[in-house]
């Protein structure tokens, strides 16, 4: 497979110092106690309303054991709110509950909703299904308890941004499946979803030289599977792309950077999506990479963290 290379010059100008400060990394297990430990983004000092969101930790019964949960809810709230499920990213690998607490905060205090983000088994301890069947109890117990946390049952989604938005396509796949929980939308950000992208025989040449690399891809589906990637057999409830039928499923963003190796199989998706007659709404942002919605400054960022609060706003109030 040739990889992609000389797409710096790609790469939108307001973006270059973050792409510069970001540590280059080439996964392997003996990395992995270390980068979890150390991935946590930067807490910048909360608003007044964010500061007052409450923050409750819970347990759900999962397949193996208690699944951690951190519930984030308005302070003010006295009528049922809307509810984002979170799943964090982190190629499947690395990743932690809390690392977007201060993020999730100022969400819940600008959405007016409840926020709950879910704590899966990661990779390659666990293989595929443990964080997917992970997931889904923590979802089960978002519906099972929303009368107590003042959650409107109508009104819950999922969301999560790169492995995260791929658990989250996958779980509005298996909650559409099982039938016992009706998911009102999806939000995926660079979502993570086609373990083919590993093997594909003409990958783009412009997608994925940074932060998330080929390399680092094959790294995190393979612990993920348990198995080398492109097989037959890859359940859709693993790689969301591998569903052969999206009719049905919730209504969908999906945005991703026009240089992040996501990129061609979030854009087809997307198509699959509306060819299946499901409500999809899309944005490829150019000259961003992996990650790069993260950036404080760069006009880029702030223009997708825009969007998505927009889009956000637009699920939770049942538009």
């Amino acid at each position: 497979m040739t990889h992609p290379s000389n797409t710096r010059r790609l790469v939108d100008t307001q973006l270059l110092p973050l792409l510069d400060a970001w540590p280059k990394i080439d996964l392997h297990e003996g990395l992995l106690a270390d980068l979890r430990t150390a991935d946590r983004l930067p807490m910048p000092e909360p608003s007044e309303a964010a500061q007052a969101v409450v923050l409750e930790r819970h347990a759900a019964s999962g397949p193996d054991g208690d699944v951690g949960l951190l519930v984030y809810r308005p302070a003010a709230a006295t009528t049922p709110v809307a509810c984002i499920f979170h799943i964090h990213g982190g190629g499947y690998v690395i990743g932690a509950v809390d690392a977007q607490e201060a993020q999730h905060r100022e969400m819940v205090a600008g959405l007016n909703c409840v926020l709950v983000t879910v704590d899966y088994r990661l990779a390659p301890e666990t293989v595929f299904p443990g964080a997917i069947e992970d997931c889904y109890a923590g979802l089960a117990w978002v519906f099972a308890h929303a009368e107590a946390l003042q959650i409107d049952l109508r009104r819950i989604g999922v969301m999560g941004e790169s492995a995260g938005g791929g658990l989250a396509a996958s779980l509005a796949l298996l909650a559409r499946d099982r039938g016992q929980y009706a998911l009102a939308f999806q939000h995926l950000i660079y979502p993570m979803i086609d373990d083919r992208t590993c093997v594909r025989a003409d990958p783009h040449p412009h997608a994925g030289e940074f932060i998330w690399t080929p390399h680092n891809n094959r790294f995190g589906w393979t612990a993920l599977l348990g198995q080398a990637t492109g097989g037959e057999g890859i359940s859709p409830y693993a790689a969301a792309a591998r569903a052969d039928d999206l009719i049905g499923l919730p209504p969908a963003f999906i945005a991703t950077g026009a240089l992040d190796l996501f990129l061609e199989e979030d854009i087809e998706y997307a198509r699959r999506l509306l060819r299946a007659g499901v409500p999809t709404e899309l944005h490829v942002y150019p000259g961003g990479f992996h990650g790069f919605d993260f950036d404080p400054t760069a006009e880029i960022s702030a223009n997708a963290r825009r969007d998505s609060l927009g889009a956000l706003s637009r699920f939770l109030k049942g538009a």
